[in-house]
């Protein structure tokens, strides 16, 4: 069984909790699999075409979203509406049940081929809708996934204008 090519990475922000990783394959899916649970996903986010199966996954308990668009582009406003309304539901139900503290239990593993541009991307993006600057979010995800976010997506979440607008979340 191959490990994965970059270690799984945990990005915070309050009541956000995103697990960033590289393409699991049904080789190494029990790995990954282990990595879920210890950083209690609920939700597996695929922005990359399919490279193991969903069947395996959501009998382990965790549900797969489809929200694939292509290597080095920015996300159709469809992805990005699913992705906001998913990452909305986890955000609420992590509030709901661990109100007055910081603490989280739910969280959202994502993913793309090597896990450095599409899904850090989908992350930057729910940080900034979230009240963070696109430098903050940026850097936040970079301590946690060093290479992530190339020059050109940079440069597309420097023109993103957050359409949610949320309360500012604070990172730990």
């Amino acid at each position: 069984m191959s490990a994965p090519t970059n270690k799984p990475s945990h990005v915070q922000c309050d009541q956000l909790s995103f697990l960033i990783l590289d393409a699991p394959n049904d080789s190494n899916l029990p790995l990954y699999l282990k990595e879920f649970k210890k950083y209690q996903v609920t939700d597996v986010v695929r922005a990359c075409e399919p490279t193991y199966s969903d069947a395996t996954v959501e009998a382990a308990g965790f549900r797969v979203h489809e929200m694939e668009f292509p290597d080095g582009e920015p996300p159709s406003q469809e992805i990005i509406q699913k992705w906001l309304g998913l990452v909305e539901i986890t955000m609420k139900e992590n509030a709901r049940e661990n109100a007055g503290t910081h603490q989280t239990d739910k969280t959202i593993a994502v993913h793309c081929v090597a896990g450095l541009g599409r899904a850090p991307v989908l992350v930057a993006i729910a940080l900034m809708e979230h009240g963070l600057d696109v430098i903050t979010a940026v850097e936040h995800i970079r301590k946690a996934r060093r290479g992530a976010i190339n020059l050109r997506q940079l440069k597309y979440l420097e023109k993103y204008t957050p359409v949610r607008k949320k309360d500012k979340c604070n990172i730990m």
